[in-house]
């Protein structure tokens, strides 16, 4: 049997760096834990754009729909300011998650012990936090039509559609119920039922859904007082299910309970291919870090974990992701720290590539 493949697309700014580490993860595997993968490389974002005047190219996307899973860095930059917006570096992130149909994106946050204190809330509020949020990725007000700025009158005004078909919905919230019954067995739906007729449907859709899983406990909440519970009692969460807007902003929300977003990453799942994998894109939370870039400062973790999730999401090895989720915790316990894990003065911050050495260390001891 072949090995399965891997696309990665490093972008722009700390990509590359952060993505380094991440091969170098993946060769220990294969030499040590007999998992070989096929690996690619390609660009994206300001990269391609550089390259091909445009932030994807038809080739890259073709081999992106091709692979097992792909592994994205972070893309844009100020370089890229001045672009049309239909040119910007984000534009090819976006073209990947809508040609692939990755509907369902999940956003973990979890505390490591270590970095309870790294928290802007209270210790006891976030220690052991563990969470994931599943954010409804493909549909919603970014892809709504009509869009647009139109003039009305005498004035210009902006339109953006919120719009949700029942099996955009449902097919999210399977998703959150299948997560749920591997976790906790508890889902909380949240949407604005009160003010919009999108989060009624969201809601009837849900409850629709929850019934093929009478495990699960099912709980409905409004979006802003979601966002109020997650700095009051995030633990009082397992698996959140909500729409793109609603869930692009809780995430954020919920990133920064754990302390930094260099340590958080994401994945963004479709429908299963003919080899009965997910179409798949993994990447870390944080974005290109300009002001960094190329100066070995950037936290590789987020992007590291991402790749955790790889392992457990696309190729069915859960033992093999918490491996290296318990190297990474370890390393931490250890007081290995990047700059922007460092709390007090005279600690020396190691480098992006330190703390790559830093967790293969640990992976070794795990042998």
């Amino acid at each position: 049997m072949s090995n399965p493949s891997l696309l990665i697309l490093p972008g722009d700014g700390i990509g590359p760096e952060v993505m380094a580490e991440v091969r170098r993860i993946i060769t220990w595997f294969g030499a040590n834990r007999d998992l070989e993968f096929d690996v690619s490389e390609d660009l994206v974002g300001g990269a391609a754009y550089d390259a091909h005047g445009k932030p994807l190219s038809d080739e890259t996307m073709a081999k992106a729909q091709e692979a097992d899973a792909v592994l994205l860095g972070a893309v844009g930059g100020p370089k890229y300011d001045d672009l049309d917006f239909s040119l910007k570096p984000e534009r090819g992130l976006l073209r990947l998650r809508k040609e692939m149909d990755l509907y369902s994106n999940l956003r973990p946050a979890q505390c490591f012990d270590a970095l309870a204190d790294f928290s802007s809330l209270k210790k006891d509020i976030v220690a052991g936090l563990d969470i994931m949020i599943v954010r409804e990725l493909t549909s919603g007000v970014y892809f709504g039509e009509p869009r647009g700025i139109f003039e009305e009158g005498n004035e210009r005004v902006g339109i953006n559609t919120q719009r949700y078909t029942e099996s955009e919905i449902e097919r999210a919230a399977r998703s959150a119920f299948e997560l749920a019954m591997r976790r906790n067995k508890k889902v909380c739906s949240m949407e604005k039922a009160n003010v919009m007729e999108s989060g009624i449907l969201w809601r009837e859709v849900v409850d629709r859904v929850a019934k093929e899983y009478p495990e699960v406990e099912l709980s409905h909440m409004y979006a802003d007082n979601g966002a109020m519970q997650l700095v009051r009692a995030p633990k009082q969460f397992d698996v959140i299910v909500t729409d793109n807007l609603f869930g692009d902003i809780l995430s954020d929300c919920a990133a920064m309970l754990t302390g930094s977003l260099g340590m958080l990453p994401s994945a963004s799942l479709g429908a299963p291919m003919a080899n009965g994998r997910p179409k798949a894109m993994y990447e870390p939370v944080h974005g290109s870090a300009p002001d960094i870039a190329g100066q070995g400062k950037a936290n590789p973790i987020a992007c590291i974990l991402s790749f955790a999730m790889a392992l457990r999401y696309s190729f069915d090895q859960g033992d093999e992701a918490g491996r290296l989720e318990a190297a990474i915790e370890k390393v931490l316990a250890d007081g290995v720290r990047t700059g922007d894990l460092l709390a007090g003065e005279g600690v020396q911050p190691v480098s992006t590539t330190e703390m790559g050495d830093a967790i293969l260390a640990a992976l070794e001891e795990s042998l």
